[in-house]
């Protein structure tokens, strides 16, 4: 596995969340593998995102993560345990805000804590925290009093920030997101990089972003990983030194673009491969 040569030095203070040792996944049908030789550490409140072309297996890394998938070869350890099923200490918001359109923003954000342990158990007692835990989540990413409007009341935005607050109320340690702003329109979709942005900052939460847009990962991640072709390798693991908090203003800098344009690069040579 090739890697980016300007790898700083692990923060020895921060144990690893995320352990992938030379982890395949096999396509059920062709016998071919989706992920192969997968071997990389997260750390407890990195920022991580996973880009590559179309079919690499971005996705398919994310269910390995999650427990959604078994590797064929290999481990995952997540949160110091062999992953074997469907993990407890993940959020998880897609490209789809996919809110039940009959509940209201406000139940929505609640659902989980109807369904994960200990919080279920705990609801009926503990109900007003919960739900002052919801709007001050609301709040923060600026959607204080549309707590009782149904999602199609709500713009395409609007909606995808419910969806990652649904997918923080019940406080996960590491939040997945699978291509989250895809849809949005540039605007957007930058306003939604700085309420993600906030959001870690001020909880430091363990993130994986995958993504099609480089500036996206450049704009929010700690480290960049760039897969192949399927079956999908690392090949770079790029650290991305740009000081925070980010604001927007430093997209149009030479030292942001420099790095968006060299993961550009090995994007056209893994394409041109």
């Amino acid at each position: 596995m090739s890697q980016a040569a300007d790898l700083p030095a692990e923060a020895p203070s921060a144990r690893v969340l995320v352990d992938f040792d030379r982890v395949d996944l096999a396509y059920d049908d062709t016998g071919g593998n989706a992920i192969e030789d997968v071997s990389l550490t997260i750390r407890e409140g990195e920022f991580v995102a996973v880009v590559g072309p179309s079919g690499c297996g971005k996705s398919t890394f994310m269910k390995l993560v999650s427990g959604l998938r078994p590797p064929s070869e290999g481990t995952v350890i997540v949160d110091g345990r062999e992953v074997s099923g469907p993990i407890k200490i993940v959020g998880m918001a897609f490209q789809a805000p996919t809110l039940l359109p009959w509940r209201t923003a406000m139940d929505n954000l609640m659902l989980p804590l109807e369904i994960v342990e200990p919080y279920r158990s705990n609801l009926k007692q503990n109900r007003a925290e919960y739900e002052a835990r919801a709007r001050g989540l609301l709040k923060t990413v600026g959607l204080e009093g549309n707590e009782d409007k149904f999602p199609w009341q709500l713009s395409g935005g609007m909606q995808q920030r419910a969806s990652i607050c649904r997918a923080l109320i019940h406080e996960p340690k590491l939040l997945l997101l699978d291509e989250p702003f895809g849809a949005l329109d540039a605007f957007t979709r930058e306003e939604l990089w700085c309420v993600l942005r906030d959001l870690w900052m001020e909880k430091r939460f363990t993130v994986i972003l995958v993504t099609h847009d480089l500036r996206e990962a450049t704009f929010l991640a700690d480290t960049v990983y760039v897969m192949s072709r399927r079956p999908g390798r690392i090949l770079v693991r790029k650290s991305i030194e740009l000081p925070r908090p980010r604001d927007l203003e430093i997209t149009y800098e030479e030292r942001f673009t420099d790095i968006v344009l060299e993961l550009r690069e090995h994007i056209g040579r893994i394409r041109k491969a």
